[in-house]
């Protein structure tokens, strides 16, 4: 394998003529035999000629294809895009067809441009195959359309028996609304599945470093970071919430009153799609009116998966209950508008949680807007996290990248429940009687 990318890298499709090399970097990232790979780190790191020379190494090769993504076509049409790029090097020496956005070269083999920005843009390609595929910029891409991308990898005999492997490279900076799976999959040692070759501004020879450096530091300080150093680490600091503002707590006082509010999905995962997560978050309130997330469930199935996840769940809280840990637990499902959302609430009414204390909860305005006073109460510090069997970590970075990230499931169930627990605590300061 290793003497086979040696050899592609010696063919003309990666001009020599203009002076342009692979860097050390870009170098150990075009030899490396892995199925899967990522480049990443600072930009001007030579992310985007690495995957297009990748792209080209076995274009000699009869019959060898090849894809790279970005979110939209546009993207690629840009200044230096990938299209631009690959249009000074091959332009004049292969055939460009603009109707498919692809190169054909002289062997009968091909490197095309695609882009995925919709949920289902994924289908396009369901019919396909290639022998390389390639995201720039993957952290503006979903998992799961990346990673349906590995069913379209296949070869033919002939293609085996010629050496060309089959890749899939990724690259980007620490930047874009799905960062962390980015993060998860390549970067933290103890999740990473494939090599991470790192780059930053001074590992691109063929850039004008010091001028870029000076562009850079215009940026405010966690987007230089992340572009200039390649800070994988730092975290958007979140409109709404702040990691700090949340303490952790290892016991609440007795007595408290809970409320379990679910928000429930409305379509079960599939491949190549992305679809919200069903959540349930059990929180309580003292009298002196502080909140506790004591358990969040946070997974998607089928209608009939969910059910049982939220029948067996009930039956937990209740032995929490019967132990003396909280006073009473009542359950609330965020009621989705029209008829189907009523014939869902009156289903789990009377099939699913038959004898628990279950009620309908119809929203008005926006997550933002119901999350306003949880994070009130937040900031106050009157907001705390009680270590159990769920993913802190997880809740952390979904409530502190509110509103912009992608899913917003567990802080909307949280604040259903901030906002029911509340309205009790209300109701009952007021009246000396509890609201249903």
């Amino acid at each position: 394998m290793y003497s086979a990318l040696k050899n592609a890298l010696r063919m003309r499709w990666i001009p020599r003529d203009n002076g342009l090399r692979p860097s050390t970097k870009q170098l150990q990232f075009l030899l490396l035999p892995d199925f899967e790979a990522f480049y990443g780190g600072a930009a001007g790191g030579g992310k985007s000629d690495a995957l297009l020379m990748g792209a080209v190494m076995f274009c000699h090769i009869p019959g060898y294809a090849a894809i790279l993504f970005r979110k939209t076509l546009r993207d690629h049409q840009l200044p230096e895009g990938l299209i631009p790029r690959a249009h000074e090097w091959w332009s004049g020496k292969a055939r460009w067809k603009g109707d498919t956005n692809t190169y054909h070269f002289p062997a009968g083999s091909s490197v095309t441009f695609g882009y995925m920005d919709s949920p289902l843009d994924h289908l396009r390609y369901q019919s396909s195959a290639y022998q390389y595929t390639g995201f720039d910029e993957v952290p503006q891409h979903r998992e799961s359309q990346v990673r349906y991308l590995f069913s379209r990898l296949r070869r033919t005999e002939r293609l085996k028996d010629y050496n060309v492997p089959l890749r899939m490279r990724n690259a980007g900076n620490p930047d874009g609304p799905y960062v962390q799976w980015v993060k998860r999959r390549y970067v933290d040692h103890k999740t990473a599945v494939a090599p991470f070759i790192p780059a930053k501004i001074e590992d691109n020879p063929g850039l004008d470093q010091e001028t870029y450096i000076k562009s850079l530091m215009h940026l405010e300080p966690v987007t230089r970071a992340r572009l200039m150093d390649g800070n994988w680490d730092i975290r958007n600091v979140g409109r709404m919430f702040r990691r700090s503002w949340l303490t952790i707590q290892l016991s609440i006082p007795a007595g408290c009153r809970a409320i379990r509010y679910w928000d429930k999905a409305a379509s079960e995962e599939k491949l190549g799609t992305d679809p919200d997560y069903t959540a349930g978050v059990l929180m309580a309130m003292d009298d002196e009116g502080r909140f506790y997330v004591l358990d969040i469930r946070h997974t998607r199935g089928t209608p009939g998966v969910i059910e049982s996840l939220i029948k067996q769940t009930a039956e937990l809280d209740r032995m929490r209950v019967n132990r003396g840990e909280l006073r009473s637990v009542r359950i609330y499902l965020e009621q989705e508008p029209g008829s189907s959302g009523v014939d869902v609430i009156d289903h789990y009414a009377r099939k699913v949680l038959v004898g628990f204390p279950f009620y309908p909860d119809k929203v008005t305005g926006s997550k933002a807007d119901r999350a306003t006073p949880l994070s009130s109460a937040a900031e106050a510090g009157n907001v705390y996290l009680v270590p159990g069997a769920w993913d802190i970590g997880g809740y952390l970075d979904e409530m502190e990248s509110f509103p912009e990230a992608g899913h917003k499931d567990r802080v909307d169930a949280s604040s259903g429940a901030h906002r029911m627990l509340a309205r009790r605590g209300t109701v009952e300061a007021l009246t000396g009687r509890r609201p249903r």
